[in-house]
């Protein structure tokens, strides 16, 4: 007995959290869209431009924005103002990520030597922005058609896993063309750098992408629509 009442306590105490979450899922956005915006504007705007990552702790700080950003669009209201909501996603794409991209691109064309590697942060992390918009636009057309919190969630926490995966890094080993050859190791893949303590062999870069895939599979495949569902009903006869 003393082991299964500690146990049904933290059953309970979990669904009351869920179904609160439910109860003020209108206004619950707000919980992570301001950390996604504060977050966002100080790694665009504040912070200094960089390619590689510092450590575990400077990769989690610069995905943060991103996953609070999944997070914010699975849990905004389905309400009418989906289609502006869109047309305003589309407006700042062609308005502020496509022209930026633009005006970072032509002084790199023109510069050389250390100034051009300076310039190439400011267009890398242009990229990484216009990456994570495009997930999250994606998301938000997911939404706004119905989708449920659960699902967005889903879909976006795999998505993220996928960004991470090292895909991007591979497929550009493999199609770039070399002037030595491909080179043996991954040296401009910092962010498997940071798991690994080194430049990561092509095996482990592979490994490292199919880990990632897998995760995110699996992160589709969770119950976690009927975990939910389950813990609300549970709190509600707890209730009555």
């Amino acid at each position: 007995m003393t082991s299964v009442r500690p146990a049904r306590r933290g059953t309970a105490r979990a669904d009351a959290w869920i179904a609160a979450a439910h109860r003020n899922r209108s206004r619950l956005w707000l919980v992570s869209g301001v950390p996604t915006a504060v977050l966002a504007g100080l790694i665009m705007l504040v912070l200094p431009p960089q390619q590689t990552l510092g450590d575990l702790a400077d990769w989690a700080f610069r995905l943060s924005p991103f996953v609070f950003g999944v997070v914010t669009v699975a849990l905004l209201p389905l309400r009418r103002f989906g289609p502006p909501l869109l047309l305003a996603a589309v407006v700042f794409y062609m308005g502020v990520l496509d022209t930026g991209l633009v005006l970072r691109i032509l002084p790199f064309g023109a510069a050389s030597g250390d100034q051009q590697d300076l310039l190439f942060q400011t267009i890398y992390q242009w990229i990484l922005l216009t990456v994570t918009f495009v997930v999250l636009f994606a998301l938000l057309g997911y939404r706004m058609g119905g989708a449920r919190t659960t699902s967005v969630l889903k879909l976006g926490l795999a998505s993220v896993l996928v960004v991470i995966s090292g895909l991007n890094d591979l497929t550009f080993w493999l199609t770039y063309d070399w002037p030595d050859g491909p080179p043996s190791h991954l040296h401009y893949a910092s962010h498997i750098i940071v798991f690994t303590g080194g430049p990561p062999s092509i095996a482990t870069a592979v490994v490292f992408m199919v880990i990632h895939l897998a995760l995110a599979v699996a992160v589709l495949s969770l119950p976690l629509g009927r975990y939910v569902d389950q813990a609300v009903a549970r709190h509600r006869k707890h209730l009555s």
